[in-house]
């Protein structure tokens, strides 16, 4: 029970991070492109590769708290169902080529991302 809990109130704070922070990325670049969308998940990406790191490295988070950090906060933030969504709406409004943008973008920011995050975190603790 205390996992699922865990697992529920990360959810519920990413799920509203993830709304701030679309909303804000949205207010400074516009809502043409889905920027905000892109930048959840590239952020999402290298704080996952950030947290992975520092597990194999340095801490040894208990499994409630790392159900919440990871299956919670950043399975609420990242938005790859949002993501589908708007490349199907980009489709289906007839720009094909902002869809493909967006899709190459999102997938090699974001794993980029996480590769970058782990990248970081081993330089930053390890030495």
């Amino acid at each position: 029970m205390k996992m699922l809990l865990a697992i529920a109130l990360g959810g519920a704070v990413g799920s509203v991070l993830r709304y701030l922070a679309i909303t804000w990325v949205g207010q400074g670049l516009g809502a043409a492109f889905p920027y905000g969308t892109l930048a959840v998940n590239i952020v999402g990406s290298v704080v996952m590769g950030v947290l992975v790191q520092l597990s194999a490295l340095v801490w040894s988070p208990g499994a409630e708290l790392r159900a919440f950090l990871t299956v919670g906060v950043l399975g609420g933030f990242t938005t790859f169902s949002s993501f589908s969504l708007d490349v199907a709406l980009l489709a289906q409004r007839g720009e094909v080529a902002s869809a493909t943008i967006y899709v190459v973008l999102s997938v090699l920011l974001s794993v980029g991302g996480l590769f970058a995050g782990m990248w970081a975190t081993r330089v930053l603790v390890a030495g």
